[in-house]
């Protein structure tokens, strides 16, 4: 059993997916972005648009695989999140995507990391 907090170990999955978003060419504009109680892990740049990226890491996947719990409800949060990072910086219509960011990481082993672009859009 890991003694990490749920905090701890969510900025070690989200500097691993910045690290691996980086090496794919990504620029990470910033990470925890909170607007009220709405938070986005990164929002980064990838020449084409600005990315929101929810990241989850498990450590392994016998509930599930990470990406499955990103729920409705917490994307809805990411997307007013979204709309206050683009208001507060003057760049409400810039092309974005929402990405999700899963990645498996068992003890001692290199991570599982797996991208999924365009992985929701805001409904409505």
């Amino acid at each position: 059993m890991s003694n990490k907090s749920t905090r701890e170990k969510g900025r070690e999955g989200e500097a691993i997916a910045a690290a691996y978003l980086e090496s794919k060419g990504y620029t990470i504009l910033e990470q925890n972005y909170f607007f009220e109680r709405a938070e986005v892990d990164i929002v980064a740049y990838d020449q084409t648009a600005i990315v929101f990226v929810e990241v989850k890491m498990r450590r392994n996947t016998t509930f599930g695989e990470p990406a499955e719990f990103v729920t409705e409800k917490k994307q809805q949060l990411i997307y007013k999140a979204a709309e206050a990072w683009l208001y507060e910086r003057k760049m409400d219509g810039s092309p974005v995507r929402f990405d999700v960011v899963a990645i498996v990481q068992n003890k001692n082993e290199a991570p599982d990391i797996q991208h999924f672009k365009h992985a929701f859009r805001p409904r409505g």
